[in-house]
C-alpha cells in the first residue's frame, strides 16, 4: 500500500523518464514513421538504446517478433502468464523473416491486432492495431558506431473515463517500461552477441 501511494505521489516527477528511456531529446520530439497514423493520441511513448552493430544486423530480429514467431525478448513469464504465447528467440528464424505489408497478429486471446502498417526494410517497421488506438514504430537511425533503435507506441484511450486514464498512467505506463526497456536489452544482446560470433 505504501509502494502504490509513494508511486502515486511521485509519478509526475519521473513521467518524463519513464516516457523516454534511453531517448535523447532529438529523439523523443522528431517525428518519426508511423506518427501520421494516430495524429491525437492520448499517451506517446519514445524510447531508445544504443546497439552497436549495423541496422542490417538488427532488422532480422524486428521482423520476426511476435507470438508463435520469436517472442518479443522481454520477460516471457510475465507474457505468458497473459496468455501471449511469447517464447523469445536466441537465433534468426529464417521462416519468419518474410514479413510483408498487411501482415498481423492477435497479442492473447482477446488482445489487440497488430498489423504491419509499414515496411522499410532496415529502417522503419510500423505496427497499427485494427481498431486504430494503437501504432507501435520500430526506427533504426544508423550512427556511425552501429545503430540508435527507437520504439515509440502512440495510443489513443477514446472515451476513457477518468478513472481508466489514471490507471493507465500510474499502471500501465510505468508496466510498459520494464517490458520494453528489456525488449530492447534483449535485442541488443542477441544481435551484438551474433554479430561478435
Amino acid at each position: 500500500m505504501f509502494a502504490a501511494s509513494a508511486e502515486v505521489a511521485t509519478y509526475p516527477l519521473w513521467r518524463n523518464w519513464c516516457l523516454t528511456w534511453g531517448a535523447t531529446a532529438y529523439e523523443a520530439t522528431d517525428p518519426l514513421p508511423g506518427d501520421e497514423l494516430l495524429a491525437d493520441p492520448g499517451t506517446v511513448t519514445t524510447r531508445a538504446i544504443g546497439i552497436d552493430v549495423p541496422p542490417t544486423a538488427i532488422w532480422p530480429w524486428l521482423v520476426q517478433m511476435g507470438p508463435g514467431r520469436g517472442g518479443m525478448y522481454t520477460y516471457d513469464w510475465i507474457q505468458n502468464l497473459l496468455r501471449l504465447n511469447m517464447h523469445s528467440a536466441d537465433e534468426v528464424l529464417p521462416r519468419f523473416q518474410d514479413l510483408k505489408i498487411g501482415d498481423a497478429h492477435r497479442l492473447g486471446q482477446r488482445g489487440p491486432v497488430l498489423r504491419v502498417a509499414m515496411l522499410d526494410p532496415e529502417r522503419a517497421l510500423v505496427f497499427q492495431s485494427d481498431d486504430g488506438h494503437w501504432v507501435w514504430a520500430f526506427v533504426l537511425e544508423p550512427d556511425g558506431k552501429g545503430a540508435r533503435l527507437i520504439s515509440r507506441n502512440r495510443i489513443a484511450l477514446p472515451g476513457a473515463a477518468l478513472p481508466a486514464r489514471a490507471m493507465y498512467m500510474y499502471l500501465m505506463e510505468p508496466g510498459s517500461l520494464v517490458m520494453e526497456r528489456k525488449m530492447l536489452l534483449g535485442i541488443k544482446r542477441r544481435a551484438e552477441r551474433l554479430a561478435a560470433a
